[in-house]
């Protein structure tokens, strides 16, 4: 049974502000100042929100929740067989990224119901962890080269033919710089002030739970209170896959096993899964954005606008337009077409 998170994230006493963390001795407490965004640094990806947005499972249920920006964090198969039970045995979880789509929604789930469109608030998206998936399906671009002009950058050679501007050449070879891009990035959420999504809200049955904690197993869980798009909260939670840390899912998801960790993720070189120096996957943004405008422009723009590399400053729209530029006409290998085709 989940207990108030209130022990998990806890205020500093400390007098630092504008972004100065604490990291304490327990993998799965935090303390911080407020106010709290999650935050990269080199080495680890926090989750925070404000102390005060945290309810307890038990309060979530029985309706004792007046603020619905409050959110309960999922431990175990437990708190989700609780929230099914609270709801004639239907789990309601809210799409973000591939979800978006009915179509892909329902090739992950054939048996969901009540497929509809609601708004997330206090939340942004964001592309900063290692998806495995990806690289067993054929997808994962560990090592693209672009043009970039930082100098910590190597140079090297590059054919270049006439065109316009050198129309006086002959085909020769000239010295540029190449950046090194992993583009290997899923997509997950993290609570930000200010921010809101257009997401999906669905049921599923309560015997799909285990294969969906499975199949999203490097997610921390969250039940949150999405709302209508006119304004009015929904009365039961919605499961959420929000962003979480390589300390936690060690510790928590595969109890302190290395070898648990070097199973789920080792066979494709993955040592870190929460990281701020990745790229999104190509195939798999594109599918997001399709999906995203098969519910509406209002839901593309709001996925452009509101979805962030993983320096939290880049948005989607901005990428399109610099060194994601492209992804949008690039279609899926034959192989997954039908899985990421929008």
């Amino acid at each position: 049974m989940t207990s108030s998170l209130h022990s998990l994230f806890t205020p500093s006493s400390s007098s630092r502000r504008h972004g100065r963390w604490l990291y304490s001795r327990s993998f799965s407490e935090f303390a911080f100042p407020i106010p709290q965004r999650a935050i990269a640094t080199s080495t680890t990806l926090y989750f925070s929100a404000k102390s005060d947005r945290w309810a307890s499972l038990t309060a979530m249920i029985s309706g004792e929740v007046i603020n619905h920006s409050e959110l309960t964090e999922l431990q175990d198969e437990s708190d989700f067989e609780m929230l099914a039970s609270s709801n004639n045995d239907l789990l309601s979880v809210c799409g973000f990224g591939s979800l978006l789509s009915e179509r892909s929604a329902r090739s992950t789930f054939p048996d969901l119901i009540n497929f509809r469109v609601a708004r997330l608030n206090g939340f942004r998206r964001i592309f900063a962890h290692v998806s495995p998936g990806f690289f067993a399906r054929g997808i994962a671009k560990p090592e693209t080269m672009k043009p970039n002009g930082d100098k910590s950058h190597s140079f090297q050679q590059r054919e270049v033919f006439p065109t316009p501007r050198n129309i006086g050449l002959n085909k020769s070879f000239v010295i540029c710089k190449l950046q090194t891009f992993q583009e290997i990035s899923g997509l997950s959420v993290e609570p930000c002030e200010g921010e809101n999504l257009i997401v999906t809200v669905f049921e599923i049955q309560r015997s799909e739970v285990p294969s969906y904690i499975k199949r999203e197993i490097e997610y921390r869980f969250l039940a949150v209170f999405p709302e209508t798009l006119d304004g009015t909260p929904f009365t039961s939670p919605a499961v959420l896959c929000a962003s979480y840390s390589d300390e936690e899912f060690l510790q928590i998801r595969c109890k302190g096993s290395k070898e648990m960790f070097f199973k789920q993720y080792g066979q494709y070189n993955i040592h870190k899964i929460w990281r701020d120096d990745i790229f999104p996957c190509r195939v798999y943004l594109r599918h997001c954005l399709l999906g995203a405008k098969s519910l509406s422009d209002v839901a593309y723009n709001n996925f452009l606008d509101h979805t962030f590399l993983a320096d939290r400053k880049t948005t989607i729209r901005e990428y399109l337009a610099t060194t994601g530029s492209g992804i949008m006409e690039e279609e899926p290998p034959e192989s997954v077409k039908a899985r990421y085709g929008g």
